[in-house]
């Protein structure tokens, strides 16, 4: 049979999975995405990446004629390359870049020209950049492109460089979305012979290097689809549309978006910003780091728990305050705490978590101006209590959850087959009948501050 291969690089994990021409998953394979720490830098470990993935694509050959790749990834994160391959590994975001924020800033644009707030560590991609060229000048004179990530694994697979603008928007500072144009500090640090053509993120780039299908045992017609940033992905089978819905992407990131609103009501202080969609429409956006803060709160191991932990952690006015990621988000720079009597198990911390980004969720929509319609894709589509306490807590508002926990790789899938939706059902979630939870809500927004 036909299928599609989506490469879905997230901060936590990697995935790829092999998808038919129905959109019905046939196998998926994941390995964990740690940075490595020796080096120059912490950096990511794209060659792990790259044998694994060429491995798993043999596996893959056996099952089904695979007519594309597409590959979908987290963002603030760049390759820069020369004919050879990578001339400096590639920064984790999540390193704090050495050089005088000063000197960054001197040239940095204003929010109101790219919509991307000033943020830490490396989430400001033209710091990263700024950082490498300051640090490592030998080896960044040496680069022939700057490869947005996605685009850094097709160039790696076809061999085509390209750039693509859902990547480049992403609170790189390189990027304008009101004018979909790139931004003045691309051209105050000269960069912008080493950016690629622009193509769309459903472009094919060519097909597959001959090497690799000998390799994998792909067929040599295999097409190398552009690619997208992953919150993207998630987006945009709900663009189109009359009536264009929020989206909660969920994962180690939660990100809020609503497509359709102003950007005038975006604050740079609460980290909201513009992204780009694949059809190049500015997107308002807020995030956090939830699947980190979740983390955090309930331990690597979450328990399982009921409905009547979560009435025990209301009743008992037990409050998790931002933040416990540090990195980025509204309240970003805040330590996290918890208020009131502390969890006494396992279940309770695991309530805590979910009631947490439930608020969390509910705190960024309202800070958009989100309509009534939300749709929560990602991984928290696993968790029962997130989407009921998200709809009790936006009392005659609907909440749907989709019944695909990726929709970064169905996203992916529909690159491959531009024009087609997928049917992937949305269930609308009922609100959870928890006592006070309307009065507890106030009560924690009035601990914000």
């Amino acid at each position: 049979m036909s299928a599609v291969v989506v490469l879905d690089i997230g901060k936590t994990n990697v995935k790829l999975a092999l998808i038919d021409h129905a959109g019905t998953l046939l196998a998926e394979r994941r390995r964990p995405n740690a940075p490595l720490r020796q080096g120059p830098y912490p950096h990511h470990d794209t060659e792990g990446i790259w044998h694994w993935m060429l491995s798993t694509l043999a596996e893959f050959a056996g099952m089904a004629h695979v007519e594309a790749i597409v590959p979908v990834t987290h963002g603030a994160t760049a390759a820069l390359v020369d004919d050879a391959g990578l001339v400096l590994p590639v920064p984790d975001y999540e390193h704090d870049p050495a050089a005088a924020p000063a000197a960054y800033l001197a040239v940095r644009p204003a929010y109101a020209e790219t919509r991307s707030p000033r943020l830490p560590a490396g989430l400001n991609l033209g710091r990263q950049l700024a950082w490498l060229a300051q640090a490592q000048p030998a080896a960044f004179a040496r680069a022939r492109h700057i490869l947005m990530y996605p685009q850094y694994w097709a160039w790696r697979l076809c061999g085509i460089a390209a750039g693509e603008v859902t990547s480049l928007g992403c609170h790189t500072d390189l990027w304008d979305p009101q004018r979909q144009q790139y931004s003045s500090l691309v051209a105050k640090m000269g960069w912008q012979p080493l950016l690629p053509p622009l193509r769309r993120a459903w472009d094919t780039l060519g097909t597959i290097l001959p090497a690799l299908a000998a390799q994998t045992g792909l067929p040599a017609s295999c097409r190398i689809v552009c690619g997208i940033h992953d919150s993207n992905a998630s987006l945009l089978r709900h663009l189109g549309g009359d009536a264009t819905p929020a989206v909660l992407s969920t994962g180690t990131w939660v990100i809020a978006a609503a497509p359709g609103r102003r950007l005038d009501g975006l604050r740079e202080e609460f980290d909201m910003l513009a992204n780009t969609s694949a059809l190049g429409q500015p997107v308002p956006c807020m995030r956090f780091m939830g699947g980190r803060e979740f983390a955090e709160l309930a331990g690597s191991r979450p328990a399982a728990f009921h409905t009547t932990a979560l009435q025990r952690i209301v009743c008992s006015g037990t409050y998790a305050l931002p933040g416990f990621a540090g990195a980025g988000g509204p309240f970003a720079g805040r330590h996290g705490s918890i208020v009131g009597p502390a969890p006494v198990n396992d279940a309770e911390r695991s309530a805590l978590a979910t009631l947490y980004l439930a608020l969390m969720s509910d705190y960024c929509l309202d800070a958009l101006g989100a309509g009534d319609d939300v749709v929560v894709e990602g991984s928290f589509t696993g968790n029962p209590y997130f989407a009921p306490l998200l709809a009790a807590l936006r009392p005659g508002r609907r909440v749907a959850v989709t019944d695909d926990a990726s929709g970064t790789t169905c996203g992916g899938w529909m690159l491959a087959h531009w024009g087609r939706v997928p049917a992937v059902r949305a269930n609308v979630a009922q609100p959870l009948p928890l006592e006070g939870l309307a009065a507890y809500r106030l009560a924690w927004l009035s601990r914000l501050g």
